[in-house]
C-alpha cells in the first residue's frame, strides 16, 4: 500500500475524530448528531476509509454498527493521533507558561503514605500553577492499566516484575528496606538492642503472608529461626498499619522510607531491632514510546531531588 496515494492523503484527522464518535455512539445518526453535522456525511467519510484501506471498519446490524478488528487499530492510532496533540499543545502552553499545567500520577497508598507528598510538596513550591491529579495505582500487583490506558502520565510505586514488560520504563528513584516500628509510648522502645524473638508474642499488624510484601515479611522472621507470627491484624493499608501502630498497642513492619517521612508526624518510631536487608526498589514508570510533558519530565526531576537523600 502507497503511503502517499492511498493513506496520507485521504485520512484526515476530521475522518479519525468521526470515526471515534461513531465508535462511541455506537449509531452513525448519533455520531451525527454528537458532532452536529448530517447522517449522510457521517456515513460517506466512514464508506470512504473503508474504501480507502480495503477493509470494513464496522459492521452493521439493525441496534447500529460496531468496530471490526480493523476498526479498533485504526481507532487505537486515531487515538495516539489525538493524545500526542493534546500533549503538543500542552508543550505550547509550557513553553509559554511554565508554571502552569495539569499532570496525572498513579501512585498506590504506601507511597502516599511515604515519600509522595514530600516530592508534591516541593514540586508545587516549585510550579505553583501546576494541577495535579492523584490516582490510586497499585503498582506492586503489577497493575499498569490507567498508565496504559493514558489515565495517568506516569507512575511512581514499587513494581520489578519477574517477566519484563517491554512497552514500559522502570527508573530507579531509591532502595527502600523493611524496619520494625512501634508508637511513641510503646515500652519496647526504653530497651536498647531488641531481639526479634522477644517480640514474637506480641500483637502485629502485618500484611497478609500470600500478599506481594507477605513473602519478605515471612523471610525476616525465617532469617531469625522463627515462624511468622500470627498478626492480630493482616491488611495491606498502611494508613490502618500507621494508626493501630501509632496507639502503642501494636507493632508493625513498614518500609523504612514511609518511617522516614511521615513516622515522626503520624507517631511512630523504629525499633532497635535488627532485621534482614530486603531492598524493594522505588521506581518511576513510564511509558518507552510515549512522549512526557514538559510538567511530566520536571515532576520526575523533582522525585530525583527528594529522593536523592534516600540514596545514601
Amino acid at each position: 500500500m502507497d503511503w502517499a496515494d492511498r493513506i496520507g492523503r485521504r485520512i484526515r484527522l476530521r475522518d479519525l475524530h468521526i470515526l471515534l464518535a461513531v465508535a462511541e455512539c455506537g449509531s452513525m445518526s448519533k455520531a451525527a448528531s454528537r458532532l452536529a453535522i448530517s447522517h449522510p456525511v457521517v456515513s460517506k467519510t466512514v464508506s470512504d476509509l473503508e474504501h480507502s484501506l480495503g477493509v470494513r471498519l464496522f459492521d452493521r446490524n439493525s441496534q447500529g454498527v460496531e468496530l471490526t478488528a480493523y476498526g479498533s487499530a485504526l481507532l487505537n492510532c486515531g487515538r495516539i493521533v489525538f493524545d500526542e496533540m493534546r500533549l503538543g499543545l500542552k508543550q505550547i502552553e509550557f513553553l509559554s507558561n511554565p508554571n502552569e499545567g495539569d499532570l496525572r500520577i498513579g501512585c498506590p497508598e504506601i507511597e502516599i503514605a511515604g515519600i509522595f507528598p514530600s516530592i508534591v510538596e516541593q514540586f508545587l513550591r516549585q510550579y505553583p500553577g501546576a494541577r495535579l491529579q492523584v490516582i490510586h495505582a497499585n503498582t506492586s500487583m503489577l497493575q499498569f492499566h490507567e498508565l496504559r490506558s493514558r489515565h495517568v502520565d506516569l507512575l511512581v510505586g514499587r513494581a520489578r516484575p519477574a517477566i519484563l514488560e517491554d512497552d514500559l520504563a522502570f527508573e530507579n528513584l531509591f532502595e527502600d528496606s523493611l524496619v520494625a516500628v512501634a508508637g511513641r509510648s510503646s515500652p519496647w522502645l526504653r530497651r536498647g538492642n531488641l531481639k526479634l524473638a522477644e517480640l514474637i508474642d506480641e500483637p502485629w499488624v502485618l500484611p497478609s503472608y500470600d500478599s506481594v510484601p507477605g513473602p519478605f515479611v515471612i523471610e525476616i522472621f525465617r532469617a531469625n529461626n522463627l515462624e511468622p507470627p500470627r498478626a492480630s491484624i493482616s491488611t495491606l493499608s498502611a494508613q490502618l498499619t500507621i494508626t493501630l501502630v501509632a496507639t502503642g498497642r501494636f507493632l508493625g513492619i513498614m518500609p523504612r522510607g514511609v518511617v522516614r517521612t511521615s513516622g515522626a508526624q503520624a507517631g511512630l518510631t523504629m525499633l532497635p531491632v535488627h532485621l534482614p536487608a530486603h531492598k524493594i526498589a522505588v521506581d518511576i514508570i513510564t511509558m518507552k514510546n510515549r512522549t512526557l510533558s514538559p510538567l511530566a519530565r520536571r515532576f520526575i526531576d523533582c522525585a530525583r531531588e527528594v529522593t536523592k537523600p534516600f540514596g545514601t
